[in-house]
């Protein structure tokens, strides 16, 4: 198990029982990734954290799950990717064909009924995530038009406008960005615990 900065370079190394290993590499993580946040948001801003993580609507995912433990419930959740190179695998394609034509509670009831998922179809499964707390918002360049109807989500045809639009109707100025959706966790947290200096 290892962890890797930014540069790609590698910061953490264990190894050991399976589980076990895994926690000790969230934990190590968890300083880096986790902002403590005291308050809940109405607009939040976010990205797929650039290439290459923004080339495919797949990856995109993470960077809009990060994000909801700080979006309050009605809210708005804006990101932005890329997706030059599309949506991701036909799998997961196909999975976003089935939220699409089955809606949000068929898609998961569909799903909930299965002993194994398909292939990518975890994706569409997290995507139900904000799509429940909030309204998600996509500007992307990179998608066509049936591409951009897969998404499931609105498409915007700007950042700025989609959240001018955001704070006139939440009628809150107050804006979350969150500039790496996928490797910055922000946690809702309203009395955030003092950290000793490093």
């Amino acid at each position: 198990n290892t962890e890797i900065d930014e540069h790609r370079n590698l910061t953490f190394e264990n190894f050991g029982e399976n589980v076990q290993s895994h926690q000790d590499a969230v934990a190590f993580c968890r300083d880096y990734a986790e902002v403590p946040v005291t308050s809940r948001n109405k607009t939040i801003d976010t990205s797929a954290a650039g290439y290459p993580l923004d080339n495919t609507y797949y990856q995109k995912l993470k960077g809009m799950v990060g994000q909801l433990d700080i979006l309050e419930p009605g809210g708005n959740l804006i990101i932005a990717s890329d997706c030059s190179e599309g949506m991701g695998s036909a799998e997961y394609v196909e999975a976003q064909r089935r939220l699409i034509d089955l809606g949000s509670d068929g898609f998961f009831a569909d799903i909930s009924k299965k002993r194994y998922a398909d292939i990518d179809e975890w994706q569409t499964q997290m995507q139900l995530k904000p799509m429940k707390v909030g309204s998600v918002s996509l500007f992307t360049t990179g998608l066509n038009a049936e591409e951009k109807a897969l998404t499931g989500v609105r498409i915007v045809d700007s950042v700025e406008q989609a959240i001018n639009e955001s704070i006139r109707s939440s009628s809150d100025r107050h804006v979350a960005i969150v500039p790496e959706g996928p490797y910055v966790v922000p946690v809702y947290a309203p009395d955030p615990p003092i950290r000793a200096a490093a």
